[in-house]
């Protein structure tokens, strides 16, 4: 469904310092990216597939980044350890809390998730869809 899912960032290098540890446990890996003639970026990849991506650039236009109320980028983990795991790491590279890892069952029975912040206050989500793992991991 999703080419890519990109956020800004204001650091780059503490960005890819914050994600890779967030990102390893999920099997998401950092790949170099040299963008089309674009700022500097970051993009993962799981090693299977080519797309999605998940990336981080300078801002385009070269104004100061701003994270989007109501946005949010959420990252689909294989179990629950998993978004455990990675929401630590998160927190230990710079990320906020905005809501710990735990059941959700109001989004659905099996839902399992995290929230966080990233350093530049973009809202991340680390999530296991019991829901639908059948059809998640194929």
């Amino acid at each position: 469904m999703f080419s890519h899912v990109t956020v800004g960032c204001t650091d780059l290098h503490r960005t890819i310092r914050f994600f890779e540890p967030l990102l390893l446990p999920l099997r998401v890996l950092c790949r170099p990216v040299t963008p089309d003639g674009g700022p500097p970026a970051a993009c993962w990849i799981t090693p299977a597939h080519p797309l999605p991506r998940f990336c981080v650039y300078h801002s385009f236009d070269g104004k100061p980044m701003s994270a989007g109320n109501g946005t949010m980028g959420a990252f689909l983990a294989a179990d629950p350890s998993a978004v455990d795991h990675s929401y630590a790491e998160a927190l230990a590279h710079g990320g906020k809390d905005d809501g710990p890892p735990r059941p959700r069952p109001h989004y659905g029975e099996g839902y399992y998730g995290a929230y966080l912040r990233d350093p530049d206050g973009n809202k991340i989500h680390i999530v296991h869809r019991g829901d639908m793992e059948d059809q998640a991991w194929k």
